[in-house]
């Protein structure tokens, strides 16, 4: 059932939430960027799972954007995604938007 207005307008103003959809925004791009590509690549959860050789529930809970994912578990993702893993370090304002995560 989709929540009123009012309460998305208070819980958005709550520093709280706020707080805490700033530290989950880069799962929540992965998991986007997760969910695109193996629709893109005709996989379910399960075939994917089997390509990285992980359960089907660690892919739930990486689509789910609410979970710290490792180095290690992005670069068997990329693989079995059949894409290129990317990170780096940039110089400037801390503060500054962050990049995607994930690039093609």
């Amino acid at each position: 059932m989709p929540q009123p207005e009012s309460e998305r307008r208070r819980r958005r103003s709550n520093p709280e939430y706020r707080a805490a959809r700033k530290r989950l925004a880069p799962y929540e791009g992965i998991a986007r960027f997760v969910i695109m590509r193996r629709a893109e690549l005709g996989l379910t959860q399960e075939k994917l799972a089997e390509r990285m050789g992980t359960s089907h529930s660690a892919i739930s809970r990486i689509e789910s954007g609410q979970h710290h994912t490792s180095v290690a578990t992005l670069e068997r993702l990329a693989e079995a995604l059949e894409v290129r893993f990317v990170m780096g370090f940039e110089t400037g304002p801390r503060e500054a938007p962050a990049r995607e995560l994930v690039s093609l």
